[in-house]
């Protein structure tokens, strides 16, 4: 039955990829026609699942996503079109069809990649020439294809060679090698160079009378040796040659090398035009603090290669506008001089509307999806060394295996028997810690499977009386009853979804794969344990559940560590990932920092800006601060960070604890509103609103103040007072001269604290104290996060409000993120755009659960300011990065032990 259902899905499917738009009666016709033959004789049942699978499919749709060039391109590619035979593009379309890319997503992926081809240089053109550009995608979002697909198109065009950077460690490499195997060579490179006789997979097998060349393969690397006994001459091509190697210095040496030797031109250049993909291209750039030697070697070897051909074109990909090629230059001419530096074009993709990303995991519906760890520290702490033992694994990580179990049992009632499943634990970048967690959940599972065994065929209230399968009914209960597959149902694939599963450690150390090729046909079943190994690049097929412990506030790791973000068909309502709650809101903040720039692209595109210009925006983003100071760090220099506060929000998400300083931030508050009241803005004649007392038009003298008498957290840069308090008196006599001010207030209840002091009562927020690094500091929250969602809304008029939320859904609804009647949940930044006035947000907090000392009964004063964007030149302010801030958010790199630590998995 399942070989039969998988000839009727493919001849439906490459059907279905011709039509547009299919109607629901024209794939029950398609899949009724096929169902008469012999080896596609399904039952009715499966016939619909099947109707129902491919009407999903060909709901998805994807926009094209935006782009910013530099002025004075010349288009060359609609004009070279009668002369390009697509021979390489047809191939790879085929495959993608067959794989199940829906017609309209197809339709898009070829026009973005036309696109790119067409930022890049005519490969016919003569004399020199090179073009720079990157391209943004998202994590996991489909930047492999996309790129595979522009070398398609880059080969029909006439580049001749074309090299692939991918990632620095052969895991990725390997997996890279065997995509382009498939997508584009067509043939097993590890078979063809290993002279095992040719084995055609992928494309090779709709077309083979054309052969590109490969000078690597997917078992091992470039090497000098392996690509001399290729025998083919570089300028004897007469198809085009790939190769596929490492981000790695001695790698990168042997490439130039063996270029050099066998150029045909003096002087060791080559004349064929050439195409540099370099993936993750933000990756191995200047980190002091790692391998500042090695990654300036890499750079400068990335440059050397380009100039050993008369023509280039590199072009990056990242999941991140905050790459480091816009922020690790000095200064913002040294950025635009950069050799790598995308002065031609930057292109941000859309991903698909079933993209399973950051928007809906972290900020639409976190609760459906994330789950908090409370009770790693008795078992693992955050922070440990190489040497710690591990006993016994924490609860929540049996809980989220058990959960793991359940929900491939589900999905093998749902018709996924042959899919891949796979689960993620990235608990510690230690090789040593890593092996024991993965021995300790290999022998929890040895138990599950044997209970399963023994128990799991008899009815439900017998098999209820064993403890193992017991807790998997707990699981259920608390993770999937709401699904519409019930528990006797679950029992009886239990053990049919347990048996299959095996852990398995996955860093430079270990043996252990994640081979998903060699089980294309019954589907590979992995727990996968690991650490930076699987924090960049290295797909997990079929992830399901994911375990994070980790403790890395850098924005790219912490981004490219999400490998749960991808495409789940039909499975999406089982993912599941555990997290520490301070992860959680360090992600939703990445998310949002990341959306709202690829926002300002899309504004940007709009008016005609350039790379250079959306390179400044970033470099000016508040949340550059932390990529420079983490990228600089262990550098000797003093750290030095220009922001601009434009269109930004900023928090004192830490506070001093000394009463001193509680004292003095009260005092704060009080003197603020005394000063409102002298200025003709008694509190008394306040606005009540959602979210407390509103005070409008208030000029920015009192607001100075405040600012300067609060007494900041080292921790909390951003609303360090000196930079603060330099932007706004440069716009106080223009775009900041009068400010709204909100005093936070709730609606009370019977444990409320009221504070009078202000000459109002004011019901104080709760919020509790989160984890700190140390007893003199009130982390408001594990998330950081003092303010309520929509708060930065207070003091819009109805129809600002409305049209900032009407400008959002439509954006969402284009790009197929937010179909028509959804309930979404707005951003606070899409407020900002229709703020004309500054709003300073004062909270008067009630500390519980966590408080200490006089927190108990008096209100503890935080503050936030939501700034509009500017019209003015934006005009950034200093920031000097301090010991204590970086302390309180890159405490790994405070850690010797661990620093210098060689057993790390790297």
């Amino acid at each position: 039955m399942s070989e039969n259902l998988g000839n009727l899905e493919t001849a439906v499917g490459s059907f279905l990829a011709k039509d547009v738009n299919p109607t629901p009666e024209r794939i029950r016709e398609l899949i009724q026609t096929f169902r008469v033959l012999p080896t596609c004789d399904v039952d009715d049942a499966t016939a619909e699942a099947l109707a129902r699978r491919f009407e999903a499919r060909h709901s998805v749709t994807m926009t094209i996503g935006s782009v910013l060039t530099e002025r004075g391109h010349e288009p060359w590619l609609d004009a070279a079109r009668s002369e390009i035979d697509p021979y390489y593009w047809d191939r790879y379309r085929k495959l993608l069809a067959e794989q199940g890319l829906s017609s309209q997503v197809m339709a898009t992926l070829d026009d973005v990649t036309d696109r790119i081809l067409g930022l890049m240089e005519n490969p016919a053109k003569g004399d020199s020439w090179d073009r720079r550009g990157m391209v943004v995608g998202h994590v996991q979002s489909g930047k492999t294809a996309n790129y595979i697909g522009l070398m398609c198109k880059a080969a029909d065009a006439g580049y001749k060679l074309i090299v692939v950077i991918a990632g620095i460690q052969n895991n990725l490499r390997n997996q890279t090698q065997l995509r382009i195997d498939e997508g584009f060579v067509g043939r097993d490179s590890a078979r063809l160079l290993s002279k095992k006789g040719e084995r055609f997979v992928g494309v090779g097998r709709f077309d083979r009378s054309r052969r590109p060349v490969t000078f690597t393969n997917s078992v091992r690397d470039f090497n000098k040796a392996m690509a001399t006994g290729v025998g083919i001459p570089l300028q004897s091509l007469t198809e085009p040659a790939v190769f596929v190697i490492k981000k790695n210095s001695s790698t990168l040496k042997n490439l130039l090398e063996w270029l050099t030797e066998h150029s045909a031109r003096s002087g060791g250049t080559v004349d064929a035009p050439m195409l540099l993909i370099d993936d993750e291209a933000d990756n191995a750039s200047i980190n002091i603090s790692h391998g500042s030697g090695e990654v300036s070697k890499i750079n400068g070897q990335l440059r050397a290669l380009l100039q050993t051909f008369e023509r280039s074109c590199y072009v990056g990909y990242t999941a991140t506008p905050f790459a480091n090629i816009f922020i690790d230059p000095d200064t913002d001419d040294e950025m635009m001089g950069h050799d790598l530096f995308p002065r031609h074009f930057i292109l941000s993709l859309d991903p698909p509307s079933n993209y399973f990303g950051a928007n809906r995991v972290l900020i639409d519906h976190p609760e459906d999806f994330i789950r908090y760890i409370e009770d790693n520290e008795d078992w693992l702490p955050l922070k440990h060394t190489k040497e710690t033992q591990i006993r016994s694994l924490p609860p929540s990580l049996k809980d989220a295996v058990r959960t793991f179990i359940v929900a491939r049992a589900i999905r093998l009632t749902r018709g996924h028997e042959n899919a891949h499943c796979s689960m993620l634990v990235n608990v510690s970048r230690f090789t040593n810690v890593q092996k024991q967690i993965r021995n300790e959940i290999h022998t929890m599972l040895d138990l599950v499977q044997a209970s399963l065994r023994v128990n799991g065929a008899l009815p439900p209230d017998g098999a209820l009386r064993d403890p193992e399968i017991a807790a998997l009914h707990r699981m259920w209960q608390t993770e999937f009853s709401g699904t519409s597959c019930e528990w006797p149902d679950i029992q009886q694939h239990l053990h049919t979804a347990a048996a299959p599963i095996r852990v398995v450690e996955v860093n430079s150390n270990s043996s252990g794969t994640l081979n998903y090729a060699d089980h294309e046909k019954t589907g590979l079943n992995v727990i996968a344990v690991g650490g930076f190994s699987l924090s960049r690049g290295l797909t997990l097929e079929g992830l399901t559940v994911s375990y994070f412990l980790r403790n890395s506030m850098m924005y790219d790791t912490l981004m490219q560590m999400g490998r749960w973000f991808g495409y789940r068909p039909n499975y999406d309502d089982l993912c599941r990932i555990w997290m520490p709650e301070e992860a959680e809101g360090w992600y939703a903040h990445i998310a949002e920092s990341i959306e709202m720039l690829r926002e300002e692209l899309r504004s940007m595109e709009a008016v005609g800006a350039t790379p250079e210009e959306f390179g400044l925006k970033v470099r000016s983003h508040p949340d550059t601060l932390v990529v420079t100071a983490r990228n600089k760090l262990g550098s000797g220099r003093r750290i030095v960070v220009n922001i601009g506060l434009g269109n930004s929000f900023i928090e004192t998400a830490f506070l001093r604890r000394d009463a001193t300083s509680l004292h003095a931030n009260r005092t704060a508050a009080q003197t603020l509103a005394s000063q409102l009241s002298e200025a003709g803005h008694p509190l008394s004649a306040a606005e009540e609103v959602s979210g407390g007392w509103l005070v409008r038009g208030v000029p920015a003298g009192p607001v100075l103040d405040f600012i300067g008498r609060f007494q900041n957290h080292p921790g909390a840069m951003l609303t360090d007072p000196g930079p603060v308090r330099r932007y706004i008196e440069d716009r106080q006599d223009s775009e900041l001269a009068a400010w709204d001010v909100l005093f936070t207030s709730t609606r009370g209840g019977d444990d409320a604290l009221v504070d009078t002091s202000l000459s109002i009562a004011i019901n104080c927020q709760r919020r509790s104290a989160g984890r700190a690094s140390d007893a003199g500091t009130l982390r408001i929250t594990n998330k950081q996060r003092v303010a309520s969602r929509g708060v930065e809304k207070t003091g819009l008029t109805p129809d600002e409000i409305a049209a900032a939320e009407s400008r959002y859904r439509a954006e969402r609804e284009a790009e197929g993120r937010a179909p028509v009647g959804e309930t979404i949940n707005y951003p606070d930044r899409i407020y900002r755009f229709e703020r004309q006035r500054p709003l300073l947000i004062v909270h008067l907090l009630k500390i519980a659960p966590g408080a200490q000392g006089d927190e108990r009964k008096q209100a503890v004063v935080a503050y936030g300011i939501s700034f509009p964007r500017t019209e003015k030149e934006e005009k950034r302010v200093e920031y000097v990065v301090n010991t204590t801030w970086l302390r309180e958010n890159f405490p790994e790199d405070f850690e010797d032990d661990e620093l210098t630590d060689d057993d790390g998995d790297a």
